[in-house]
């Protein structure tokens, strides 16, 4: 598999990181970019530098490099995982404004009809993000904002992120060491 993680401005840089550690660990050839602030959230939110994350990744690119393979149909992959995406990157990819790389990628990802998964990082929605993700969703993108699962009984940080990751793997049929799945059976709390 080839799979390209984008990482946008938005809040949730753990969730890209996290996700290129999981791909790296399953094998998969991984091709990362990470946005001008992505890169300052990434260093305001994490111990991690630029370096460490595209490390992780089997090709890293700049922002700006529009020439990249990625900005290609014709480079195959198996489709393309904006996490964080912001609400300026969800706004770029559904109106087609390839400024950078990113967009220019996921822009690739949908005339080729491939997999484009946006774990999309705003709160409270606007009408406008909402119209942007409708729009995008019936290009064929999935929508997955990072919401913790309560089910699992989560006791760290580590725990909802890796879920969600698991959850955004999913939608490529990777498998995750460790995902507590639903199963319909609910143990006895107390009364409603």
């Amino acid at each position: 598999m080839r799979v390209i993680v984008a990482l946008s401005g938005a809040t949730g840089s753990i969730y890209g990181i996290r996700l290129l550690e999981c791909l790296r660990d399953a094998g998969v050839e991984t091709h990362v970019v990470i946005s001008r602030w992505g890169v300052r959230t990434l260093l305001h939110e994490t111990s991690y530098s630029k370096e460490q994350v595209e490390a992780l990744a089997t090709k890293a690119y700049a922002p700006g490099d529009m020439g990249a393979a990625i900005s290609s149909g014709s480079f195959k992959t198996d489709g393309m995982i904006v996490a964080p995406c912001s609400a300026k990157t969800l706004a770029a990819i559904a109106h087609g404004v390839g400024d950078n790389l990113i967009h220019r990628a996921a822009d690739v990802i949908l005339k080729e009809r491939r997999k484009l998964v946006l774990a999309v990082r705003e709160a409270p929605l606007s009408d406008i993000h909402l119209e942007n993700m409708l729009r995008l969703s019936r290009m064929g993108a999935v929508v997955m904002p990072p919401v913790p699962a309560f089910y699992t009984k989560p006791q760290t940080l580590d725990d909802v992120v890796g879920h969600t990751v698991a959850r955004l793997l999913d939608q490529f049929g990777i498998e995750s060491p460790g995902l507590v799945r639903w199963t319909g059976e609910m143990g006895t709390g107390g009364e409603d």
